[in-house]
């Protein structure tokens, strides 16, 4: 899970992004409204994480802007302001969510996977795909019930891969989400990870549940289901496919 993190006290951005991360969270944190802008426009966040206060313009502002520009990702704000117009106008503005501070970490922890939850379509703590399933909560993966040890690496690729189930995430995206941009290793490591989580899965009974869609990426295969959606990089809709080059975009 990605988290942007818009927060100008440094203690609290500190405090928090530990947290998060101790969640296995990849964490990008800024301290003004339009560098976070600007970031969500490169960048693809599970959820944006907002303080109210901050130096260049409010928090109510970063999210209006975000709503503007046609940004469906998740909104939580993290505030000092407790009036009840402060969460009214947060609400308004389009924000998913609003906590007060002083926080309890396991709240904002929880809030934050079910406001994602959420926001992907699933409406329970566990996602299961065939006889694949997810404890979102508790980052564990288990098949036909039975569960299957993952590393933490391999646990993020395949919740990534669960989250967005039916898109095409590029090597790119992975290397993003496993590293967040520090001492990325060579992309062909992303192979290398695929390649054990197919084995793990296989092995504990579960369908041939990811594909491979050739010069493009990944892909998580719903069975119920037979085409895949295009990226948010612009990849066009095509089958299924595990061994056969895609239609060039």
């Amino acid at each position: 899970m990605r988290v942007l993190l818009v927060e100008d006290d440094l203690t609290t951005s500190r405090g928090v992004t530990l947290m998060l991360k101790t969640q296995d969270m990849v964490v990008d944190a800024t301290d003004t409204g339009e560098e976070a802008l600007e970031m969500a426009r490169l960048y693809e966040y599970d959820i944006v994480v907002l303080d109210l206060m901050l130096p260049d313009m409010e928090g109510y502002d970063v999210v209006r802007r975000l709503r503007a520009s046609r940004s469906t990702t998740p909104v939580l704000i993290l505030s000092g302001l407790s009036r009840p117009g402060a969460k009214v106008q947060g609400f308004g503005a389009g924000a998913d969510d609003f906590i007060v501070k002083p926080f309890d970490s396991q709240e904002l922890v929880a809030r934050i996977q079910a406001i994602v939850r959420r926001a992907k379509g699933f409406a329970q703590p566990s996602i299961s795909v065939g006889s694949l399933t997810l404890d979102l909560g508790a980052r564990e993966a288990a098949v036909g019930g039975k569960p299957v040890h993952l590393t933490g690496k391999e646990y993020a690729i395949l919740e990534l891969l669960t989250l967005r189930k039916g898109a095409v995430m590029t090597k790119e995206a992975f290397l993003n989400h496993l590293y967040n941009g520090m001492d990325e290793p060579e992309m062909k490591i992303i192979d290398v990870f695929i390649c054990k989580l197919r084995k793990k899965l296989v092995q504990a009974g579960c369908e041939d549940l990811i594909g491979t869609v050739w010069g493009r990426g990944y892909v998580l295969r719903d069975p119920a289901q037979g085409v895949v959606r295009g990226s948010s990089a612009g990849a066009v809709t095509a089958p299924y496919q595990h061994a056969v080059p895609a239609a060039s975009v």
